[in-house]
């Protein structure tokens, strides 16, 4: 099957994390997929969506709960990564669409909990890399945070930073403006 290029799939992943390395036994696990579909020829978001996984290997500590306000009371109903996994790829085509982060820690952390966890891989091959491309797109020698992109833009993120879907609305925004400024060049 050819691949879609009438929508992109903006991601950004929340996983358990400690303020210092991992309790004995555990291992950092996505816990939100954060989900925003954007509309590549109107360049319009159109969807934001939050997909709580249940922790199998770790555990929500209270840095992570302080950083992300994510509660370990909030995934009493939440399913595996299976579940999650199978979700992106039926309801939002995810292995024949182009999807995008903010760096490359979301697609490694993709790639690394689904080997660990034997779960199939959601995406295709093919990656975005938000981060880099608003750095060269600015003419920037170096990456910033996606907090810092929008200090350089003179502009307020919108809803709770380190909360995927919240993040990934974001990011979807600067994609939508950069892809936006790209199509005002003539060639």
């Amino acid at each position: 099957m050819a691949r879609k290029l009438d929508e992109i799939l903006v991601v950004d992943v929340e996983s358990t994390c400690w303020d210092g390395p991992p309790p004995e036994g555990e291992e950092s696990e996505i816990i939100e997929i954060g989900l925003c579909v954007v509309d590549v020829g109107s360049l319009t978001r159109m969807s934001k969506h939050s997909i709580l996984i249940k922790p199998e290997r770790s555990t929500i500590s209270s840095f992570c709960t302080e950083l992300t306000t994510l509660t370990p009371e909030m995934f009493a109903e939440a399913g595996t990564l299976a579940d999650a996994c199978k979700r992106l790829k039926k309801d939002f085509s995810s292995k024949d669409r182009l999807w995008a982060s903010w760096g490359d820690y979301d697609r490694r952390q993709f790639e690394r909990v689904c080997q660990s966890a034997g779960v199939g891989y959601p995406f295709g091959l093919t990656h975005l890399n938000v981060k880099t491309l608003f750095a060269v797109s600015l003419g920037l020698n170096y990456e910033v945070g996606l907090d810092g992109a929008y200090e350089k833009l003179g502009l307020a993120m919108e809803g709770t930073h380190h909360r995927g879907d919240d993040d990934a609305w974001n990011i979807a925004d600067i994609l939508c403006r950069l892809l936006g400024a790209s199509r005002k060049i003539s060639f």
